[in-house]
């Protein structure tokens, strides 16, 4: 499978100007939008932040930080509002790589187009 990758605006709701745009890896594998610890500061204060347990594609045991709420726009759907997650990352040539995870992806109707390697807008979404 190609490498997918989406521009994402996200604001902390909680405190007014704190925001950044980034361009983040869809996996599909991963739940929630996961950004480096080491970016946290910019977001500034959350009003929700709770520690949670992972498992990673190693099957690593690990500890993120899910905080919210925020605002989130993937370029090309409608914005949303959800929470986002921190955890330790490496930087890889000196760059991090935020992951775009499936519960974002539903919440704004995008689907994954893995033979076009883009998002594209679901038709519907679920009530059933």
């Amino acid at each position: 499978m190609g490498r997918i990758v989406a521009t994402i605006d996200i604001e902390n709701i909680s405190e007014s100007g704190k925001a950044i745009k980034l361009d983040a890896l869809v996996d599909t594998g991963a739940s929630y939008i996961t950004l480096p610890f080491a970016w946290k500061e910019r977001f500034g204060k959350f009003s929700s932040e709770e520690t949670v347990e992972l498992q990673t594609a190693t099957q690593t045991i690990i500890e993120g930080l899910v905080c919210g709420p925020v605002k989130i726009k993937i370029e090309g759907f409608r914005p949303i509002y959800n929470e986002i997650m921190f955890i330790e990352m490496e930087p890889d040539n000196g760059e991090y790589e935020p992951l775009l995870g499936y519960i974002a992806l539903e919440q704004c109707g995008a689907a994954v187009d893995i033979i076009g390697h883009r998002l594209l807008p679901v038709k519907y979404m679920d009530v059933k």
